[in-house]
């Protein structure tokens, strides 16, 4: 595995692979990519050369029925909303009986609440600030930015539909995402709230200033394929990232 290499997208690319080579033996990289939910740069990095894909999937064991109905899950929550996402779908496209779909995702809301743990960066997040709780805004932010590029950076795709499926406020999304989405509020709402004592940021609804700091950054992962698109970009997703954290920290001073 080569270095920085992600298990879970790894296991990602490969079942996207599996599937798309059972039907097309000669199907390109850009096929298996696309189907992946990955860019080419991603895969390059994780497997170097499409040889290297073919043994991977001739020696990693097939993923237990959990993973395989996330990884699933998360390729149809691209293309439709978890209102239409067909369970006896998801469970054919896994390949597992609809008993077993339901025994270990009971509906659509606990499985929203596997795929934000699974792939969301929620939990990096909570153990980022949970870790440096006493340190400054300067130190934090920045730390807590880059835990959200490195791993929400990788699943534009996905996290532009959850971002949909959250905002659109429909009963399963907002049940399934309640539990990781309140740990995580309630982590950096703390945080910000004992800055705010000590004199570091200027006094604010502690959630205002979570979207003062957390929209910038969404907002510029969530538009930047579009904006590539339209116009060269002269910098890494991490380097704007880490320019508009930087104007953030600035803002919030007292």
């Amino acid at each position: 595995m080569s270095l920085g290499a992600d298990p879970t997208i790894r296991r990602q690319v490969v079942t996207a692979a599996r599937k798309v080579l059972s039907g097309d033996p000669e199907a390109p990289i850009e096929t298996i990519v696309r189907r992946a939910g990955v860019s080419r740069a991603t895969f390059y990095r994780h497997f170097g050369s499409r040889d290297a894909l073919l043994e991977s999937i001739a020696y990693e064991p097939r993923p237990n029925a959990r993973a395989r109905i996330l990884t699933a899950a998360q390729e149809m929550l691209i293309r439709t909303s978890l209102n239409d996402l067909s369970m006896d779908d998801l469970a054919r496209a896994a390949d597992v009986s609809r008993g077993t779909l339901y025994r270990i995702f009971p509906g659509k809301a606990a499985l929203m609440d596997g795929l934000i743990e699974a792939y969301s960066p929620l939990e990096a997040v909570r153990a980022t600030v949970t870790a440096h709780r006493d340190e400054e805004p300067a130190v934090v932010l920045p730390l807590v930015a880059r835990a959200i590029v490195g791993i929400a950076g990788e699943r534009l795709g996905l996290m532009r539909a959850m971002f949909l499926e959250i905002t659109g406020g429909t009963e399963a999304a907002l049940t399934g995402m309640r539990p990781a989405f309140a740990a995580t509020l309630a982590v950096l709402a703390e945080y910000m709230t004992s800055q705010m004592a000590r004199g570091r940021i200027k006094h604010m609804h502690p959630l205002l200033a979570l979207q003062t700091f957390i929209g910038p950054i969404f907002f510029h992962l969530l538009s930047r394929p579009v904006l590539e698109r339209l116009t060269e970009m002269p910098m890494s997703p991490q380097d704007a990232v880490d320019e508009l954290v930087a104007v953030t920290v600035a803002g919030l001073e007292p």
